[in-house]
């Protein structure tokens, strides 16, 4: 008889359900978050096991991967449904977690998650690094400037490179505050250190992939939002149609149609945030920087006449991932889809 498995990964343990073809429980355990621990429970225990099911989550794409090298039929399944399943249980613990996945899995009612390849995850693991070093070298400065503010001394506007000869100057009659601006500045050098580290880094995998030089050459997208895009996507195969890709980041209109009501709601935002905002980000620059030639900036400001400016970023954001999904899968500059992407209204 077919055999389903559940999988609720945990740091330390994971917990795992087999159920039959009927939703009966066959076999319960708890088991180490490892590959191997894994697939020795799996390989020891008798009967076919159909489908094997894991929410996604930090561990869940290294286990995957193990997994599906192993050769068995595993699947990533998405949190947002699987949360939603779930809701109905008053009782939240690992084990009935397992037990619930397992009967979806039994059902087929979840959507399976993409597991992205080695390398794309080694560029977003790069890109978060980036981005949290960037954020952390702002916060310490701006603690520094509100511990100077606090006895008078404003820094005021400078650059990074005048940032640290201001603070200096500021407290260079100030043994206490000499002491603290000098460890403050030290880390807010090595922070910067290490951002340029990494970011030379990124430029220098977005040179050597001629995919992402492929995307740069569509206005307003730059080396960090191409290796953000291509990372986020990883197999362009994976989506039936461009169109799809919007609605995959949450930049399309949520919608709550019942009986005689009908609404159209903002962007529904599920989805990878990094993505969202490097598309907004690229959006902005073609809107506000000149840019020759471009219909997609013309679509972009008749809409912004009718609609503002505001939304009609989001919706240029929505666009420039439908062409960026089509310049991938065909392997075509801007300059050759960039019509076809301004249709596709």
């Amino acid at each position: 008889m077919d055999q389903y498995a559940g999988i609720d990964v945990s740091l330390e343990s994971s917990s795992i359900c087999i159920v039959d073809a009927q939703g009966k429980i066959i076999k319960e355990a708890k088991v180490a978050s490892e590959p191997e621990a894994l697939i020795a429970w799996f390989a020891a225990h008798e009967g076919p096991v159909i489908r094997i099911g894991l929410e996604a989550g930090p561990l869940s794409q290294w286990l995957y991967a193990g997994l599906r090298a192993a050769g068995f039929a595993v699947e990533l399944l998405e949190t947002r449904h699987v949360r939603d399943a779930f809701k109905a249980m008053p009782v939240k613990t690992d084990r009935k977690d397992a037990r619930g996945i397992a009967q979806l899995m039994r059902l087929g009612w979840f959507r399976p998650v993409h597991c992205k390849s080695l390398p794309a995850q080694e560029v977003r693991a790069l890109l978060t690094s980036r981005k949290l070093l960037q954020g952390k070298r702002h916060d310490v400065e701006m603690s520094l400037r509100g511990v100077l503010r606090g006895f008078g001394l404003k820094v005021g506007p400078t650059t990074p490179r005048t940032f640290e000869a201001r603070v200096r100057e500021l407290v260079e009659h100030h043994p206490t505050l000499s002491l603290i601006a000098d460890a403050l500045l030290k880390a807010w050098a090595s922070l910067a250190q290490e951002f340029r580290r990494i970011e030379k880094k990124l430029l220098a995998l977005a040179r050597a992939d001629t995919q992402v030089r492929c995307l740069m050459t569509t206005p307003g997208v730059g080396a960090l939002v191409a290796l953000t895009f291509t990372s986020a996507i990883d197999d362009p195969g994976r989506f039936r149609s461009s169109r799809a890709v919007g609605a995959h980041f949450g930049l399309t209109p949520k919608k709550y149609q019942s009986g005689e009501t009908d609404v159209t709601g903002r962007i529904s935002r599920i989805g990878d945030h990094g993505v969202r905002t490097a598309l907004y980000e690229a959006a902005n620059v073609m809107l506000t920087r000149p840019v020759k030639g471009s219909a997609l900036k013309r679509w972009a400001l008749s809409l912004a006449k009718r609609a503002g400016m505001r939304k009609a970023k989001v919706a240029l954001a929505r666009k420039l991932a439908v062409v960026l999904h089509t310049m991938m899968r065909h392997g075509k500059p801007f300059s050759l889809v960039g019509q076809l992407g301004a249709a596709m209204a």
